[in-house]
């Protein structure tokens, strides 16, 4: 696994030294504007808007090679603007939850937007989800770049941070996310997270339960009745959040009747490169999705406040109809000195990395 772990990251970087020199398409013309960019390579198909760096389809096929779009979303544009659900949205400046809509950094307390019973969800009121992005390069067949400057005391955070995000095919059957932020002049928590939800049998074919699940995670940071983190680490082994060995989603839902979410501990070599965190199969199509990262955490979530929201091609979207797998660092990590940090300074560099591995089998 380490070996496969490490090509996979070289890969990733060497796409990224690529891109970094090969920015031969800017879209000036569309800083100021809301649009919707597709890429293709004839085997998968995404699209993405800089309305939010928000990725609106992923498109692959099942065993019997039929096309079908496999994450949830809305019809129109629009429907992100008045989103509650975070489809797809690039999540920041800090991802998850702050306890008490406040934290502690060098001596001054910094207050926050509280959205969420007291605390604060996804980077606030107006988080990276909910602003217009600059596409810095577009190649339909290769990836489109994305930038967000976000500003010193934006949603009560410290300091100024430029924010970089490329989508990208790599090879003929895998997606890649590659986040990155860089703050100019203070220390500041940064915790990126993709919140695709995801349903392999087609966005709107019901809900996921029958989809199997396996996490390399045996620990997990429980939380209290507001899901901030109580900052206990507990394993996994002989609770219903066991998914070390493959099982389906709705095998054990009967022990947790509001579903699931809550972040996983990886296991994993604190190296900095790619590891495996989950895979995900759904019987009926065959497809197979992996996902590998470089984050400590992932949140797994049954899309438990789903409440017949009106989709894409006339679907509707029902509790359960989909799975979330946010990588990330622990929620609540600027008020837990125990997890791992999330202050970045100024003159380091956030890195976070993504790659989905799409296949069906017979």
């Amino acid at each position: 696994m380490a070996s496969k772990a490490s090509s996979m990251v070289y890969f990733f970087v060497l796409i990224g030294l690529t891109l970094l020199f090969s920015n031969n398409v800017y879209a000036t013309d569309y800083d100021n504007y809301i649009n919707v960019y597709e890429l293709t390579n004839g085997k998968i198909s995404i699209k993405v808007t800089n309305y939010g760096a928000t990725l609106l389809s992923v498109t692959v096929p099942d065993r019997n090679g039929k096309l079908d779009d496999v994450v949830l979303g809305y019809p129109t544009i629009e429907g992100y603007k008045n989103d509650s659900t975070y489809f797809g949205g690039l999540i920041g400046r800090v991802a998850n939850r702050i306890g008490g809509a406040k934290f502690t950094l060098n001596g001054v307390e910094y207050n926050l937007p509280a959205n969420d019973h007291g605390n604060t969800l996804h980077g606030g009121t107006r988080g990276f989800s909910d602003v217009i992005w600059e596409v810095t390069s577009y190649e339909k067949n290769s990836h489109v770049s994305l930038h967000y400057h976000s500003y010193d005391g934006e949603q009560g955070f410290p300091g100024a941070v430029d924010v970089y995000v490329t989508y990208m095919i790599i090879g003929g059957n895998r997606l890649g996310l590659k986040m990155e932020a860089t703050p100019l002049d203070k220390a500041t928590p940064i915790n990126l997270a993709s919140h695709s939800y995801w349903n392999l049998a087609g966005h709107g074919s019901g809900d996921i339960f029958s989809h199997d699940i396996q996490l390399f995670a045996s620990k997990i940071t429980p939380v209290d009745d507001k899901l901030i983190p109580t900052g206990q680490i507990v394993p996994v082994q002989g609770t219903p959040y066991d998914f070390l060995q493959s099982r389906s989603i709705g095998s054990k839902f009967n022990e947790l009747p509001s579903g699931y979410d809550i972040n996983y501990v990886v296991d994993y070599v604190p190296n900095g490169h790619v590891h495996k965190v989950a895979v995900v199969q759904e019987p009926k199509s065959g497809r197979k999705m992996e996902l590998w990262s470089n984050k400590p955490g992932v949140q797994f979530y049954t899309s438990n406040m789903l409440n017949d929201t009106l989709g894409k091609d006339g679907a509707t979207y029902r509790r359960y109809g989909g799975l979330a797998l946010e990588t990330q660092g622990f929620p609540d990590s600027v008020n837990h000195p125990n997890f791992p940090s999330q202050i970045v300074n100024p003159g380091e560099n956030y890195l976070h990395v993504m790659v989905y591995r799409f296949t069906a089998h017979h």
